[in-house]
């Protein structure tokens, strides 16, 4: 009877430690969708943390949003970033997951997994995702309530962090108003498209000191980039996406097809296909599929091992073309205004950081807007504000700057994948965001 009573013992143990998932890979995992709206179902997967703790809710929770816009979280963050396995299955040493509690959300409605079952549900302004993604994590808190107490960080890369900056304003508010119990303390914008028109005015500077064009080059990206801020400035939105489209084109033709996401990538001659005709057919359409090309090893794995391990019915991908094309009006428009609210407005840590290899999303570009944010201590930034090195093991991996919850990284050796490219760099960054003080 006594053995009988502690092998019940054992198994209840076992059972009430496991609050998780057997999902796909290693570790505990949840998942689940929520109805944000009507006929559209965002999808979210948790991987609970693997550090070695009491319980999983003492460690910080890090959701996680992709760029694209229309890029899976669950995917791309996932296996070719930061989740616990990468795209060939292998454990990935510096995963997240090792120190946090990470939430991957498939953002917007219509990104990976996430669906939208009729044309009008689909997303289209920013205000309308933040919107979604709020009433996301409000079903994600309903499913697993233990974490409303738990210290939660937003962490984006890219179009992430346009979107995800308005989110963590309309979460804050919430949030600060009582509408919400939940812990958010702070958002990282990760090489954010925060300011279209900073990065395209700066790319052909860029390009001509880092030797990637001459001055002929310069002048020829230079007049189109001057086109697209001329369409900016008219509010011509749709047409600042295609005069970004032909400049981008320009840019692949006079350096034989950089790539946009890290200008040291090796790239092969043999598939250098552009030609003066080519450039007449860059468009918002067109620049989609040729600077986000369908991965389809990802997709394999998403729609085979994945899908089946999470017994889910969504073909992943299906449409996320489509939640580009119907975000052509957004994707020009700046976000400043909303990053001055959170620093003036919030009490949220707000941490920017940009690899400096990242042409699409330039460190001079972010250097611009962020230095001509116009907030409460806009003037200390500027002018008293000392710029630190930031280094770990004793390698210098970047630099920083801070003002009380403000920060900006620049981050040595990586590209727009700073998580990939420079993971020493993004485990100082998130340490320093979850905690006081940045050294």
């Amino acid at each position: 009877m006594e053995r009988l009573f502690i092998c019940i013992f054992t198994i209840l143990c076992f059972i009430l430690a496991s609050i998780g998932r057997r999902g796909f890979g290693p570790g505990e995992q949840e998942w689940g969708y929520v109805e944000v709206r009507p006929n559209a179902h965002m999808f979210w997967w948790l991987y609970y943390t693997t550090a070695d703790v009491e319980s999983y809710y003492d460690k910080p929770l890090m959701i996680w949003l992709q760029g694209g816009p229309g890029s899976s979280s669950t995917a791309y963050g996932n296996f070719e970033e930061l989740g616990p396995l990468d795209t060939d299955l292998k454990p990935r040493n510096y995963t997240w997951v090792k120190k946090y509690n990470v939430l991957f959300i498939d953002n917007p409605v219509g990104a990976g997994f996430s669906y939208a079952n009729v044309t009008s549900a689909f997303a289209t302004t920013n205000a309308q995702i933040a919107s979604d993604l709020y009433e996301c994590i409000r079903g994600f808190y309903n499913q697993l309530p233990n974490f409303k107490s738990v210290p939660t960080y937003i962490t984006t890369q890219s179009y992430g962090g346009k979107m995800g900056a308005e989110f963590a304003l309309v979460w804050y508010r919430a949030q600060n108003g009582g509408t919400i119990e939940s812990n958010l303390k702070g958002i990282a914008l990760g090489d954010a498209w925060i300011s279209p028109i900073d990065y395209v005015m700066t790319w052909a500077p860029f390009l001509l000191r880092t030797g990637m064009v001459d001055i002929g080059g310069f002048d020829e990206i230079d007049t189109a980039a001057k086109e697209t801020k001329a369409k900016i400035e008219a509010g011509e939105w749709k047409m600042a996406m295609k005069k970004c489209a032909f400049t981008q084109g320009v840019i692949s033709l006079l350096t034989y097809d950089i790539d946009f996401y890290n200008i040291l990538t090796k790239r092969n001659y043999s598939n250098y296909g552009l030609s003066l005709q080519s450039l007449s057919y860059f468009n918002e359409d067109t620049i989609y599929k040729y600077f986000q090309p369908e991965n389809d090893t990802l997709e394999l794995l998403m729609n085979g091992p994945v899908k089946q391990a999470l017994g889910l019915e969504v073909t992943h991908g299906n449409q996320s073309k489509t939640v580009h094309t119907i975000l052509k009006e957004e994707i020009m428009k700046p976000v400043t205004n909303i990053v001055e609210l959170l620093l003036d407005e919030t009490n949220l840590k707000v941490f920017v950081y940009n690899g400096h290899l990242d042409l699409i999303v330039d460190i001079s570009g972010t250097v611009n807007w962020v230095d001509n944010l116009r907030w409460k201590d806009a003037d200390k930034w500027k002018n008293v504000t000392i710029r630190e090195p930031l280094v770990v093991e004793d390698i210098v991996e970047g630099y920083y700057k801070i003002q009380d919850n403000f920060a900006m990284f620049w981050v040595n050796r990586a590209g727009h994948m700073v998580p990939r490219d420079n993971p020493a760099a993004m485990e100082r960054i998130l340490h320093n965001l979850t905690n006081h003080h940045t050294k």
